[in-house]
């Protein structure tokens, strides 16, 4: 099996809100939309996202009311300290600050207005484990 693209499908309340949250201010590009749908990307290796509103009739009837919820969707990024200073002067609540683990992970959270948990995480070493 050869993957060539991975995207993460979320199922939350108000994908207008969410779709904004992720344009304004993490840098994707809407790539389709209708309503209660939305699918977005980026230019990188960014995990591409896909909105879908709760209830919506193209989900299983047992997945429809599902939210997204105890997910954290973590990026690994360059230049962590002056993103976190960035999304703060844009009016995004940092809902973890910036901090370092014993173990070499530098990391902060922001949350999107439907409660996405978005992680950002920049190895103080950059040997870290996504290059072993």
């Amino acid at each position: 099996m050869q993957i060539t693209a991975s995207t993460i499908s979320l199922t939350v309340d108000d994908v207008a809100a969410s779709q904004r949250f992720f344009t304004t201010h993490l840098g994707y590009v809407e790539q389709a939309s209708a309503e209660g749908f939305a699918s977005l990307a980026r230019d990188d290796a960014a995990v591409d996202v896909v909105l879908l509103a709760r209830g919506t009739e193209v989900l299983p009837a047992e997945q429809r009311d599902q939210h997204a919820s105890g997910l954290i969707l973590a990026f690994t990024s360059t230049d962590i300290e002056n993103n976190e200073k960035r999304l703060r002067a844009e009016g995004v609540e940092i809902t973890m600050p910036l901090r370092e683990e014993p173990w070499g992970e530098r990391l902060f959270q922001v949350t999107d207005p439907n409660g996405v948990i978005i992680q950002f995480v920049e190895w103080a070493d950059p040997s870290g484990p996504e290059s072993a």
